[in-house]
């Protein structure tokens, strides 16, 4: 059975790439980038994901156009529900890519991170699925979550510090700044 693996970043394909080919599928991946943000990190995240994916002799599809723009007209003033529209976005495409390539089902790394909603995640993949034509593949790796952080620290790999998006990145950059003022407050 083949699988088309929508992947976020390399070190979240370490454990759900294990996993699924012990489980017997052939996995190929497929990365989206129109919700990375800036163009560096975009291209820093690609660059691991192909080191990764030689050295574990998988096969990626990798977007080749970047619109950032329309990622960000199609959540401004959605703010709130950035997240849901992103991951619609990134499933929707796994799923033309994985009909277009005859693949038996489609999932994606998402599904690695204890920082993702699942619900919604599998929601989304379930109904882009039936639209599309190929189900989606729902499966929990947050459980190998350890795992995949201590293979990736061990293989020196670039470790994203925030989801991608710009929204994100303002939010964890923004936070740690209020906290480390907080910190001289006191001092």
């Amino acid at each position: 059975m083949k699988l088309l693996l929508h992947i976020c970043c390399a070190p979240c394909a370490i454990y759900p790439l294990k996993v699924l080919r012990q489980d017997g599928l052939e996995v190929m991946g497929f990365f989206y980038r129109h919700n990375i943000h800036p163009y560096r990190e975009c291209m820093q995240r690609e660059e691991t994901l192909k080191d990764f994916a030689a050295s574990e002799d998988l096969r990626v599809v990798y977007q080749k156009d970047y619109d950032m723009e329309g990622f960000i007209r199609n959540v401004a003033f959605r703010e709130q529900d950035r997240c849901s529209y992103c991951y619609h976005a990134r499933l929707q495409a796994a799923a033309r890519v994985a009909k277009k390539g005859k693949f038996d089902f489609f999932s994606s790394t998402l599904l690695y991170s204890k920082f993702q909603k699942h619900s919604i995640i599998r929601q989304i993949g379930e109904s882009v699925g039936k639209t599309a034509g190929v189900p989606f593949f729902y499966q929990d790796f947050r459980n190998g979550w350890k795992e995949g952080v201590t293979t990736s620290k061990e293989r020196n790999m670039y470790r994203q510090p925030y989801c991608g998006c710009i929204y994100s990145e303002k939010e964890r950059f923004f936070r740690m700044r209020n906290e480390e003022s907080e910190i001289q407050n006191i001092e």
